[in-house]
């Protein structure tokens, strides 16, 4: 029996949404509706096998491929960029339970696709859980973030971050680079020809599964108590 080929992003999908970026409009779209459609099914297809994998090493709380994806549709009601489209494909998945936290992020754009995690916006209590466990030992997240693997994968940690040292802490704290982060994210970006490979899904798969040293870290730091509990 011959080997089911696996889903992938096909040259149709990056195609279609440069299309989207020069008719920006929604007279285009409209015309082009069923194009859009057979398009999002390709992203499903491939949002529905990397959902699969990933349950093979986490606990996912996304139902389904097709839910983990965002809509197309931008919200243009406070920018000053009024086009109705976006010109790429993304989504989410979340993970279950409060004990297993940050999420996983992905986005298929000519020339800007890329594979990210981590936390976006962290409430303030939970941003001063991670800052106190940073300031108290910062060998734990120091080890994570320079080793091979994730230097390799993710080069470094991303996020805003502020200018000066947070309230509470000393500009000339030790682990001050770390301590002024406001976000904490992961992303490693893709060439368009990486991503149309038969591999792509194998190697999104292989990288949000190297996000969980970063994860297990601050999932430990944001779940327990003052006593480690």
């Amino acid at each position: 029996m011959a080997k089911k080929e696996q889903p992938k992003i096909e040259r149709s999908v990056i195609d279609f949404l440069e299309d989207v970026r020069i008719n920006n409009n929604r007279e285009w779209f409209h015309a082009h509706k069923a194009r859009y459609q057979q398009e999002l099914m390709h992203v499903e297809n491939f949002a529905e096998a990397l959902l699969q994998k990933m349950n093979e090493h986490d606990v996912i709380e996304t139902p389904s491929g097709k839910q983990s994806l965002y809509r197309i549709y931008r919200d243009t009601r406070f920018s000053n960029d009024k086009t109705p489209y976006k010109t790429h494909f993304s989504g989410s998945f979340k993970r279950a339970t409060r004990a297993r936290r940050g999420g996983y992020y992905f986005q298929i754009e000519k020339g800007n696709s890329f594979l990210g995690g981590g936390f976006w916006g962290p409430v303030p209590d939970d941003l001063k859980l991670i800052r106190d466990d940073i300031a108290f030992d910062d060998a734990p997240l120091r080890k994570i973030i320079s080793s091979k693997s994730f230097v390799s994968m993710f080069g470094e940690l991303e996020g805003e971050q502020l200018k000066t040292a947070p309230k509470g802490f000393p500009n000339d704290h030790p682990a001050i680079d770390l301590l002024r982060y406001k976000q904490f994210l992961l992303r490693r970006r893709f060439t368009d020809e990486e991503v149309l490979r038969p591999g792509f899904l194998e190697e999104a798969n292989k990288t949000f599964k190297a996000m969980r040293p970063f994860f297990d870290y601050m999932s430990e730091v944001l779940s327990s108590d003052g006593n480690g509990a």
